[in-house]
């Protein structure tokens, strides 16, 4: 906790100091394998009152010159509007920006939110940039190994989680039911589950679309962001979530460690799961 306090101290140090001498901050953020890499400006709209800039996807270096040569070119007068098509920022592509939708500021402004007195009363722009086609993230035929790279923080406010709104995953017939989501697991091989309880019964599992449960439960978006291997609780619907590293059953930790292979669905969250009838 401690080490936590002294880093965002010297995080809000820097932000300060950043924007004083360079005129913006950039808050980099690396990918932590299942989330991409992103970096944004903190500054941009207090010292040129010209919307702050989000970028995701490519290499922290790469979208931290690409922000500082937005800023030279506001500095020099210019001004960059959602909708057009711009050059001279990525070698050999066009980028073109969007404006970013309030309820995205605090999934990725946070401490631009910090800075401008603890709210979200500022404009932001979201670089797009496409593929080695020079399609759009929004076109049908967007590379699709790129498709979760930049998530486009102008739409799908109802469904913010980095996967295809069909993606299978598990629950059980009393969440369908209507019986509150407590317990959210995102496995390290991927799969998702979702319960009302602690040591749900396996016998009462169920497979659906990843749309259906956020469509009843819209709250869930508010952990879309959590990584593999990765546990969120909360007390009821409305509070907040803590988030932990799952644990394995130690006896299947040690046959995974001794057969070098990935614990099944099931055994992955064993102590979740009760075989008892009721």
């Amino acid at each position: 906790m401690e080490n936590h306090k002294e880093h965002d101290k010297q995080a809000k140090e820097r932000i300060v100091s950043d924007i004083k001498e360079y005129d913006c901050h950039l808050a980099l953020i690396e990918s932590d394998g299942y989330l991409p890499a992103f970096v944004y400006s903190i500054g941009l709209f207090e010292t040129f009152q010209h919307p702050e800039v989000i970028v995701f996807g490519l290499k922290t270096d790469v979208m931290g010159n690409i922000i500082n040569h937005i800023r030279d070119e506001i500095r020099a007068g210019k001004t960059f509007n959602s909708g057009t098509k711009y050059s001279g920022f990525l070698e050999g592509f066009e980028i073109q920006f969007l404006d970013v939708n309030k309820d995205s500021y605090p999934d990725y402004f946070g401490y631009a939110g910090w800075y401008y007195k603890n709210n979200f009363d500022f404009p932001a722009l979201q670089l797009v940039w496409p593929d080695k086609e020079s399609r759009w993230p929004w076109e049908h035929d967007f590379n699709s190994n790129w498709k979760f790279k930049q998530p486009l923080l102008d739409r799908n406010m109802n469904f913010k989680f980095h996967e295809e709104t069909n993606l299978g995953v598990f629950t059980t017939h009393h969440a369908l039911e209507g019986k509150p989501i407590l317990y959210v697991y995102h496995n390290e091989d991927g799969d998702w589950q979702f319960h009302t309880e602690y040591e749900p019964n396996i016998e009462d599992s169920k497979i659906v679309c990843l749309k259906d449960i956020l469509d009843k439960d819209p709250t869930l978006n508010e952990i879309y962001h959590l990584g593999y291997g990765q546990t969120a609780y909360r007390s009821e619907i409305g509070t907040e979530w803590s988030i932990e590293e799952m644990e394995l059953d130690p006896e299947i930790e040690e046959e995974v460690k001794n057969s070098n292979k990935k614990p099944s669905l099931w055994s992955k969250l064993k102590s979740r799961w009760s075989t008892k009838n009721g």
